[in-house]
């Protein structure tokens, strides 16, 4: 099977977000936001393997369109968890970033969708 962008970004994503889950509840004894950040951002590489065995262009739009919103609420946990002291500048930096990635590549392929449906 041919990997894809997202596919591939996504569960990399998902990857790192269960490393720093780990580090928050291990090292920082943060159970409550860690665990919300947990579920945020591995859901988004779920969304879109869902996305991936859409029954229809629009079931793919409203899979994409749930990871895009599972992304954006894992920026709210982790700037969150950073201004209160749990995430280390550097490591915010990195794991943010990734993330912000993966809300413009999902809106990028979001609108190139809706606009190939209008205009088919």
């Amino acid at each position: 099977m041919k990997e894809n962008a997202i596919r591939q970004k996504s569960y990399a994503f998902a990857s790192r977000i269960v490393k720093a889950y780990k580090y928050l509840t291990r090292e920082q004894r943060e159970f409550v936001l860690s665990k919300q950040l947990l579920r945020s951002g591995t859901s988004i590489g779920a969304n879109v393997e869902e996305a991936l065995a859409a029954s229809s262009t629009a079931d793919f739009i409203n899979k994409l369109n749930i990871a895009a919103k599972e992304a954006r609420e894992t920026s709210y946990w982790l700037r969150l968890l950073h201004d209160n002291e749990f995430l280390a500048p550097a490591a915010f930096e990195s794991i943010h970033t990734h993330n912000l990635e993966l809300i413009k590549l999902l809106a990028s392929i979001l609108i190139t969708v809706k606009n190939r449906r209008l205009n088919s």
